[in-house]
């Protein structure tokens, strides 16, 4: 496993971290292979776990808190985020000083650590002024309750509004952010990236393999595969990117990555990790094998032809997206 700096910033982050998006805790034996994933990842040289407070309620704080404390504290980067709602309380969402601050204890609690690594807002919060949320957020790097704190899904405007704000306060500057990145979603290459790259702000994308899109699983013609999120995600935001064309996009991908012995998904994140903008990619994975599939993105260098080649099938355009 190879390690990037956080941006400008000194904390080192393997380039392939684990989050904990779509971890399984439902049952004694859906537990223990979550926690296998875990201590797999640890072995793989993995020590950037990503976590939130939406996630399953709260359940997967408490577990990977739990997994976590069987490791030394210097040995793991853990971050989590704030933002949706916790509670049907008017004050139980969003990113006001009051439900940060309280969130922020909760997880912490959850977690069983004296302070996070990294804390995102997971969205931005139109109903708390921005000077509000990057005061509280320093404030918490000061306390030592967090090291650096970041955002999610912010459009470059709000990530710029945020990141000039703490400078012309005297207030610790935002380090990181957490977007969507991968082959067939490619926005933030087109402001974003540069923003992260003249204020050194580092990157640390979510669904770098597409909701599973970019692992193989799902090819054209064939019956979905059983268990497989495409069978169970409640938003179906993997079935809404299983379309003819990038299925067609998977296949020739695939010619690729068999012409270089390595998987698709190895192949999808080392696409991302070709820019050095990105400090590490959080991938998913809900057993040891695909952990391990994963870990293999780090140091895989693709040769300008296979990126030349990549982009031909990619074909991308800018264009204008939603974000959050």
């Amino acid at each position: 496993m190879k390690y990037r700096n956080l941006g400008k910033y000194g904390l080192k982050l393997s380039e392939v971290g684990l989050g904990s998006w779509v971890t399984d805790l439902n049952g004694a034996d859906a537990e223990r292979i979550a926690q296998e994933t875990v201590n797999t990842a640890f072995d793989e040289g993995v020590n950037f776990f990503d976590c939130a407070d939406a996630y399953s309620g709260g359940a997967a704080e408490r577990f990977l808190g739990k997994v976590l404390g069987e490791h030394e504290r210097h040995e793991f980067v853990v971050s989590s985020k704030v933002f949706f709602p916790m509670g049907a309380g008017a004050n139980d969402w969003g990113l006001s000083r009051k439900h940060i601050t309280e969130q922020l204890d909760k997880t912490l609690l959850n977690m069983r650590l004296d302070y996070l690594d990294l804390y995102f807002c997971h969205r931005f919060d139109p109903t708390t002024p921005i000077e509000e949320t990057v005061e509280t957020l320093s404030d918490l790097v000061k306390a030592g309750k967090i090291l650096y704190y970041g955002v999610s899904e912010w459009s470059p405007v709000q990530i710029t509004e945020a990141i000039h704000i703490a400078k012309e306060n005297n207030l610790r500057p935002l380090a990181v952010i957490q977007p969507q990145y991968n082959m067939v979603d490619r926005y933030i290459e087109d402001e974003i990236m540069g923003i992260c790259e003249k204020y050194g702000v580092g990157i640390t994308p979510f669904s770098p393999l597409a909701q599973g899109l970019l692992t193989g699983k799902y090819r054209k013609g064939q019956p979905l595969p059983e268990g497989s999120r495409a069978t169970w995600q409640a938003d179906k935001q993997i079935n809404k990117l299983l379309t003819e064309e990038n299925l067609d996009k998977v296949e020739r991908l695939l010619e690729i990555a068999d012409g270089l012995e390595v998987s698709l998904s190895a192949l999808a994140l080392a696409w991302i990790l070709r820019k050095k903008q990105i400090s590490s990619v959080i991938t998913g994975a809900s057993r040891p094998a695909q952990l391990r599939a994963n870990a293999k993105a780090s140091g895989l260098e693709l040769s300008g032809e296979t990126l030349s080649a990549i982009d031909e099938i990619l074909d991308y355009h800018p264009f204008v997206r939603r974000i959050g």
